[in-house]
């Protein structure tokens, strides 16, 4: 990787048009780390100044990008409409409303038209992950995450009265979408929302660790803060979650493997969690966060937030590696590893110019307008 920065690098003043422009997105962010839809308008762009270009095959593209932009804007305001009824029905006014962000997360796992019911199972699940997510963070003491934590292992109705007043809103409606969305899959699929409410419960409990340390003040070690992590990303979950609306070749044994927290997964939450803590690092914590994965790293081994972070940056290369590796390991579960490559990938989105795009949304206004606003031109 750094050969090819240092000779991109050099040659990228001499380079004429299209090619400078690929190489200036490449030193952003590398090639095989972007996402083929969302970079698909510079792609369409360059290639009407390509020698080569088929006039036909220009405008082929640029109808299928257009099309496709139509279902999503559609979907995209269904999904507001009912992103707002829910944030209005659950009364968390400390929670950060994200409908808009969450679709263009669950678009970049799965853009096609065949997987529709997909994306949309998943947006609906990643509101009410987020919810919970935003909870922990911003506004439960540590007795009500231990009540949180402990409804969410329940999960049933019988855990109401323990939770705290502000929370039975959220607990009810987080019961009856998961029915609803059980109720629109097919008989022999409707076991997969076992699989998404049990990584949520995985994940809660993570939650509810982070907030152990947060209240006592403790900074983990390094390793057990990473061996957390790897699930408080919500990473795990979010790929279980987003096998649910797939076709009949994604089989229960799918899932088993998916739930099991494989290397690609570990890898995806890895980028995650370092990515963020990173970011997070360089524009200073807020205080209610928790010790991050480079707080952690000074404390441990006793260095600068220099040499930390250079630390850190070298383990995200090494996730990419990993994730790298899983395509060629796994081959018989091609179809699934693409979502969490994908979902590894759209870290690259979120994580743009070392800022946190789902909490400061302003960064990602470009991507949303070119992805589900404004047509590629005839």
């Amino acid at each position: 990787m750094a050969f090819a920065r240092h000779h991109l690098e050099s040659m990228s003043g001499s380079l004429k048009y299209p090619l400078s422009e690929q190489v200036k997105r490449s030193l952003e962010i590398p090639l095989p780390r972007t996402l083929s839809r969302v970079d698909a308008p510079y792609y369409i762009e360059e290639y009407k100044q390509e020698k080569a270009c088929n006039p036909y095959v220009l405008e082929l593209a640029k109808l299928e990008f257009n099309l496709l932009q139509r279902l999503h804007q559609q979907e995209l305001k269904d999904f507001c409409r009912w992103g707002n009824d829910l944030y209005e029905e659950v009364g968390l006014s400390y929670s950060r409303h994200r409908t808009v962000e969450i679709y263009l997360w669950c678009y970049t796992i799965h853009y096609e038209k065949q997987y529709a019911h997909a994306r949309i199972i998943l947006a609906k699940i990643c509101v009410l992950i987020s919810l919970l997510d935003d909870t922990f963070d911003m506004q439960a003491t540590l007795e009500e995450g231990r009540k949180i934590n402990e409804a969410i292992q329940r999960w049933d109705e019988s855990a109401i009265p323990i939770l705290p007043v502000y929370l039975k809103k959220y607990y009810v409606k987080l019961m009856n979408i998961f029915r609803e969305l059980e109720d629109e899959l097919k008989q022999d699929h409707k076991y997969r929302m076992v699989y998404s409410r049990k990584a949520i419960q995985t994940l809660c409990r993570h939650y509810q660790q982070e907030s152990e340390w947060f209240h006592s003040n403790y900074i983990p070690s390094f390793q057990d803060h990473i061996k957390n992590s790897v699930i408080s990303t919500g990473a795990p979950a979010t790929f279980v979650t987003s096998l649910i609306g797939m076709g009949d070749e994604v089989t229960e044994e799918t899932f088993q493997w998916a739930i099991g927290c494989t290397d690609a997964v570990k890898a995806c939450s890895e980028v995650a969690r370092f990515m963020n803590d990173m970011t997070a690092f360089q524009h200073g914590k807020n205080k209610l966060d928790v010790a991050s994965s480079v707080d952690s790293y000074i404390n441990q081994h006793h260095v600068t937030g220099e040499v930390a972070m250079a630390a850190v940056g070298k383990l995200v290369e090494d996730a990419w590696k990993t994730t790298n590796q899983a395509r060629f390991d796994r081959r018989a579960m091609l179809l699934p590893l693409e979502r969490i490559i994908r979902l590894t990938k759209s870290m690259t989105l979120m994580y743009r110019g070392n800022i946190n795009l789902y909490t400061f949304t302003s960064g990602n206004k470009d991507k949303i307008q070119q992805q589900f606003i404004e047509p590629i031109p005839l």
